[in-house]
């Protein structure tokens, strides 16, 4: 499974202030530290970044990845740093990833921007009405976006499906939603669907003890069900450690006693 790290987001403190004073040291710090941790992917969260956002995201993907030989996956409401991300991104690495387009028309141009820089793209199942009621709801939706992403001239193996994990200590019936969805949206194409999840949005919400316990269950279920990707925290150990074990578990890795340290 591929793990794209989460630890860059605007929402951090310490990684705000970087931005904002243009510091790299701390930003490629923590994407050296996830990358050593087993991350296939860096994800670059700068926000709505609606002021001089174009300088932000394509200072972000230069600094990152002047340390950091890994594909970003570059996330951003705002186009025009999205493009300014991509036109940065250094494709020796691996192919960027859009973070996201949806079925709400004002992400409809990342299909477009992904088309342009021959780019991979999160496709999230959220449509114009609001959050979906159930699994069958998140497919209508997932078929849209791959109805349109062929339209844009965006091969459906350059997206990943996201069902939209929400919190469980408000929408505890939503877990198993998402669950199912994972495995429903591979039914939809041959070959399967890819399929990506923000998996810390499982824990929002819940005592900081308990987050590492709910999100490496809520992994393992996930991986159980064929998930492709994850948004995820690589310096967690625990959560490293049960997606290792888990893919012992469904055949992803033959069982050797050393297989915690590849």
């Amino acid at each position: 499974m591929l793990v794209i790290g989460e630890k860059i987001s605007i929402i951090a403190k310490k990684v705000r202030e970087a931005m904002m004073k243009r510091d790299p040291k701390p930003v490629q710090e923590l994407a050296a530290a996830q990358w050593k941790a087993g991350a296939h992917f860096i994800d670059v969260n700068i926000g709505p970044a609606e002021e001089k956002g174009e300088d932000l995201m394509k200072w972000m993907a230069e600094s990152i990845q002047e340390k950091v030989h890994l594909p970003l996956c570059l996330d951003t409401t705002n186009p025009s740093a999205l493009e300014a991300g991509l036109k940065a991104h250094n494709n020796q690495w691996g192919r960027a990833l859009i973070n996201s387009t949806s079925n709400e028309p004002e992400r409809f141009i990342m299909l477009e921007l992904a088309a342009k820089y021959n780019a991979q793209v999160i496709g999230l199942t959220l449509g114009k009405g609001g959050l979906p009621a159930d699994a069958e709801e998140r497919c209508a939706i997932a078929a849209e976006i791959m109805g349109r992403a062929l339209e844009y001239g965006v091969p459906l193996e350059d997206i990943y499906l996201d069902p939209l994990i929400l919190q469980v200590c408000t929408m505890q019936d939503h877990a198993m939603h998402a669950l199912k969805a994972v495995k429903m949206f591979q039914e939809l194409n041959d070959p399967p669907m890819k399929t990506v999840v923000g998996l810390s949005n499982i824990s929002n919400g819940v005592p900081k003890e308990m987050r590492s316990l709910i999100d490496r269950n809520y992994l393992a279920l996930l991986i159980y069900e064929g998930l492709t990707a994850a948004i995820m925290n690589p310096l967690d150990k625990d959560l490293m450690d049960t997606l290792k074990t888990v893919e012992v578990f469904v055949g992803k890795t033959l069982y050797a006693h050393s297989y915690l340290e590849t």
